[in-house]
């Protein structure tokens, strides 16, 4: 096989499977790992994917690379609405309960469900604090829900409203649960977001929730963006739709994390 027609597997193997090993490759191909690390190269100065430790990702697995918002909302449609009922599930049945619904795609789900969200008792109360326009937005029509929106700069491309006087906020309040979204989570690297300003928000999110649930379908998983925001021990409780990784999942209980699998 020329080097070129392998080259060419290589970057189509990348495209589909998200990743590739060194060791895989040089299995597959029969060639040394020498070898693979030159076709490698060759294809990252063509663009075709990205160089990391041990391996290659696709391009678009960039550590700053974020779609729109709109662009993710009709990803994995079905996996996020898995992952939102049984987030619903978890909200309290109390007289006075209050939750942080962060911005996301997969939180916004959450956000179409509790639009319609009638109280299990009458009187009971349901405080919902968001800097997410859009989950803010379906909300305000529901008259059972006691609606927060948190004040700040709004970030165009997610729609999340984030900025000091957000933090700020967020550092007097002390809600019972805070549902948060993930660009990735790693066993070594923790949750990770792209953009700074967003991850200092998702971060102070975290430090004022009395329980911490974090909504991630499983493209999320074993992945890592440009800045962690919270350890995997700063959460309670991991929703997604597959099994994480053995590596992961061995993270995730050495940190105590109760994984549930919608």
């Amino acid at each position: 096989m020329f080097a070129e027609e392998r080259q060419l597997l290589i970057a189509t193997l990348v495209s589909d499977r998200g990743r590739v090993t060194v060791s895989d490759l040089a299995s597959r191909f029969n060639i040394t790992s020498e070898t693979v690390r030159r076709d490698l190269d060759t294809l990252e100065t063509a663009r075709q994917l990205r160089r990391v430790h041990g391996g290659a990702v696709a391009i678009d697995r960039m550590s700053m690379s974020e779609p729109s918002i709109q662009e993710r909302q009709s990803q994995r449609l079905d996996q996020k609405t898995r992952i939102a009922e049984a987030a619903l599930a978890m909200i309290p049945t109390s007289r006075t309960g209050s939750i942080i619904l962060d911005a996301g795609t997969t939180t916004e789900r959450l956000g179409d469900l509790l639009a319609t969200w009638t109280p299990p008792a009458p009187g009971d109360q349901l405080l919902v604090i968001t800097n997410a326009l859009p989950i803010a937005w379906k909300l305000s029509n529901n008259t059972a829900i006691h609606l927060h929106v948190l004040g700040g700069r709004v970030r165009g491309l997610t729609s999340a409203i984030v900025g000091s006087s957000t933090i700020e906020q967020l550092s007097a309040l002390r809600p019972d649960i805070a549902f948060i979204g993930a660009n990735g989570i790693n066993a070594q690297f923790g949750l990770s977001t792209p953009d700074s300003v967003e991850a200092a928000v998702k971060s102070a999110i975290v430090r004022a929730a009395r329980r911490v649930v974090a909504l991630a379908d499983s493209s999320k998983l074993d992945e890592e963006t440009l800045v962690c925001f919270a350890a995997l021990a700063d959460i309670d409780t991991l929703i997604t739709d597959a099994a994480p990784s053995a590596e992961l999942a061995a993270a995730l209980a050495a940190a105590d994390v109760e994984v549930v699998i919608a």
